[in-house]
């Protein structure tokens, strides 16, 4: 996401009643009738992971789909933290069977009870097994100081997922993809890159974080001397913590003007809806403080630590992009989207083995939840030919 909480207790997750009971928020006030899925913790192989039986406190932002069960999950990353996740399992779910499946998350600030999850849900609703997961020290997941944006990190995260997906008795462990959702399609190219056991990768509504935090936007990056300020307000942001022993927040994207003011702030990312912006944040107002605010993502309730600009500013995502060789890539974005350019300049760089979707009519929100306009069949089609061919 473009301009623009803390950890439970996870191990109350573990092992809870085996009939789901999900409490209904947002606009869709969501039921939930028990289905015939049944999962167990001792499906799980990986050290330190953990599996309920369902969503001990569910606050998900979207319509939930009754044949589709899902569950509170936990796994490790390399750095040691805990990330958390909902599995998403398939209709007349079979334990028995050997499934595909994917790693979902995004959008950047986003938490797994927002488009994610949609996407997870969507995807499992047409066979696959689906993870949505909060990247690290967001929403769920751990991480003692909250909010810190990480190129590296939430890269791992992808890849830590992998472990998880891999280790279930139920997956089969040579059939898995990965789904990026706006800014978290960059740590998803970038784990796939690396990570050869992510067989296909999609994105939507895509945003390079590092490109968008470093140089600003599309038709005002900065001068040298903007990015310059940025770096000052950066360091005078850094010495506030330290003199005060407080975390300071901040914006992880600040516009310079003319005169190389920065725009800074400690409070909330995006204003209440009764606030009038431009046509851009006012879409990404309508999601995020409207039909699936959730009190845990930053975009709607918080500002990012001041400290996540340094590894944007220091990591480039995407850029051996070209190493994906003959993984298959789908891109989706939206002819009316904003970030659109993202998807054009990344495609561009891909191997040949690579799918474009442009969506018309579509603007880069409506990719979050709009499914008049996600073409879901279509990247479900995607991963089931290119995981298939595994």
């Amino acid at each position: 996401m473009k301009g623009f909480i803390h950890m439970k207790n996870w191990k109350k997750a573990l092992l809870v009643a085996s009939v789901l009971t999900l409490g209904a928020v947002g606009a869709y006030q969501p039921s939930y009738a028990a289905s015939n899925a049944t999962v167990s913790q001792s499906q799980v192989h990986l050290q330190g992971a953990t599996m309920a039986n369902g969503i001990a406190n569910d606050t998900r932002t979207f319509a939930i789909d009754n044949n589709i069960k899902a569950v509170d999950v936990r796994f490790p990353n390399k750095f040691g933290f805990t990330v958390a996740g909902h599995l998403y399992l398939p209709a007349n779910f079979d334990a028995n069977k050997k499934y595909d499946a994917i790693v979902v998350s995004g959008a950047f600030g986003a938490v797994k009870e927002q488009t994610s999850g949609l996407h997870a849900q969507e995807l499992a609703k047409r066979g696959f097994v689906a993870v949505a997961f909060d990247p690290s020290t967001n929403g769920e997941s751990s991480g003692e100081i909250r909010d810190v944006g990480s190129p590296e990190i939430y890269t791992e995260d992808y890849s830590a997922a992998v472990d998880f997906l891999g280790s279930l008795d139920f997956v089969n462990r040579n059939r898995i993809g990965a789904l990026g959702i706006c800014g978290l399609s960059g740590p998803a190219i970038t784990a796939a890159v690396n990570d050869v056991r992510i067989k296909a990768v999609a994105t939507t509504a895509m945003y390079d974080m590092s490109d968008s935090i470093r140089n600003h936007y599309n038709g005002s990056y900065y001068t040298p001397e903007q990015r310059e300020a940025v770096k000052a307000e950066m360091a005078k942001e850094r010495w506030e913590a330290v003199d005060t022993g407080k975390q300071v927040r901040s914006y992880h994207e600040m516009s310079v003007d003319a005169n190389n003011n920065v725009t800074s702030g400690n409070g909330i990312l995006l204003p209440d809806q009764s606030v009038q912006t431009d046509p851009v944040t006012t879409r990404f107002q309508e999601y995020y403080k409207g039909r699936a605010y959730h009190e845990r993502a930053v975009n709607s309730a918080s500002m990012w630590d001041n400290r996540t600009k340094y590894g944007f500013f220091g990591f480039s995502l995407m850029e051996h992009i070209e190493e994906l060789g003959d993984r298959p890539v789908l891109m989706i974005t939206g002819d009316k989207a904003h970030s659109k350019y993202f998807t054009d300049e990344a495609y561009a760089k891909a191997g040949k083995n690579k799918q474009l979707i442009v969506v018309p009519g579509a603007d880069h929100v409506d990719l979050y939840d709009n499914l008049n306009l996600i073409p879901m069949d279509a990247m479900a089609d995607f991963f089931h030919k290119s995981l298939d061919n595994q």
